[in-house]
């Protein structure tokens, strides 16, 4: 099968130790929709920000790619790989 990739907004939120955590991941139809769900996403109340990434792969075999960031919105560290 060919590679399918992915568009995701997730939203992050901070628990009650001030720590960021990942919200509910939307999938999206495209880049710009994610980017577009991502940035109201960020203005959400309870949110403190957002991204849109991308992840391109074979799901039938389970393998893929590193995600790629496509934007970054509100209160969102620079750092995402320890998430």
């Amino acid at each position: 099968m060919a590679n399918i990739t992915y568009y995701v907004a997730l939203p992050f939120v901070q628990d009650e130790r001030g720590e960021l955590v990942a919200g509910n991941a939307e999938e999206c139809q495209s880049a710009a929709t994610a980017l577009r769900r991502a940035e109201m996403m960020s203005r959400m109340p309870g949110n403190i920000g957002a991204v849109a990434f991308s992840r391109t792969g074979d799901p039938m075999i389970g393998e893929f790619g590193d995600a790629q960031l496509l934007r970054k919105f509100g209160n969102v560290p620079d750092d995402l790989g320890g998430l």
